[in-house]
């Protein structure tokens, strides 16, 4: 695993809640070993394609589970002292904690970079199905390449559908393909995961479905930055949040609540003011997501 330095600024500024712990190194077996923060909930391919009847995969769990994904790569690519690319984002290597909060693990094939160097040439390295086409064409290594393979992961939460199966092997098409055929002949909402379509609004589904899309580009130079992922993303998530809320007051009988002598009577409370602008979204040491 190669060593990537954080700096003690860094380390207190930004935990990285959204990242599998370091905890230490075991000198005493014949091979040193790097040792976890045990995740208990194994890792989001299971949950996706082997659900939990119990505990299903909501809606509302996959955009807050690729916010917070987003949001942590987001930081590694532009918010670290040098670059981070991952190099290896796949629903295996992201695993859920006891909260199902999302940790993005195994950086074993990682890499920082200068921050005047655009991309890495090294020999060929991931994951087919999450292989970016145009890193596995010229051997060099972006940042928009963590970003294809995101998409892929954004298309499986959308789907249920595995990045390569053995039937879709046979004709030479990924899921990516897969998804972007399906979009170009407007048949989105026929390859969506029954959870997805019974939960998601649609705007929401599209809006995701489209930054999906963007993400999987096979131009990189096309695709957008991880930044504006996230930001869109989160948009997303805070506006479902929002919407929640207002539906959840107006199905309410109660439409006021005593405050001390007087009464306060929340249908004085204008739509703008159902989300707290303090949330507002941006990728900095104080971020909630990472």
């Amino acid at each position: 695993m190669p060593i990537v330095e954080i700096t003690e600024e860094e380390t207190f500024s930004h935990p990285f809640r959204n990242v599998v712990k370091l905890l230490g190194c075991c000198l005493e077996t014949e091979v040193p070993m790097l040792v976890y923060e045990f995740i208990p909930n194994g890792t989001l391919y299971q949950h996706i394609h082997d659900p939990n009847e119990e505990f299903p995969l909501s809606w509302d769990m996959r955009v807050r589970i690729a916010t917070e994904i987003a949001g942590t790569l987001a930081y590694l690519h532009s918010a670290t002292s040098t670059p981070i690319y991952h190099r290896d984002i796949k629903s295996t290597n992201i695993l859920l904690d006891e909260k199902y909060n999302a940790k993005i693990s195994d950086f074993g094939t990682s890499r920082s970079i200068a921050i005047d160097q655009t991309h890495l040439t090294t020999r060929v390295l991931g994951t087919f199905g999450y292989l970016d086409p145009e890193y596995f064409r010229s051997s060099q290594f972006t940042d928009k390449s963590d970003i294809y393979s995101f998409g892929v992961v954004m298309v499986e939460l959308l789907t249920g559908e595995k990045a390569v199966t053995s039937m879709r092997a046979e004709t030479g098409r990924s899921l990516a393909m897969h998804f972007l055929d399906s979009m170009e002949e407007n048949n989105l909402f026929d390859i969506l995961d029954a959870k997805v379509l019974k939960e998601g609004r649609r705007e929401e589904i599209e809006a995701i479905a489209e930054l999906a899309r963007r993400c999987l580009h096979l131009n990189g130079k096309s695709r957008p930055t991880m930044r504006e992922v996230a930001v869109e993303l989160e948009g997303i998530r805070l506006k479902r949040e929002g919407s929640s809320f207002q539906q959840t007051y107006n199905d309410s009988e109660f439409h006021s609540i005593e405050v001390d002598e007087g009464t306060y009577d929340f249908t004085s409370i204008s739509e703008s003011t159902l989300v707290d602008t303090s949330s507002t979204f941006s990728i900095d040491a104080q971020h909630p997501l990472l």
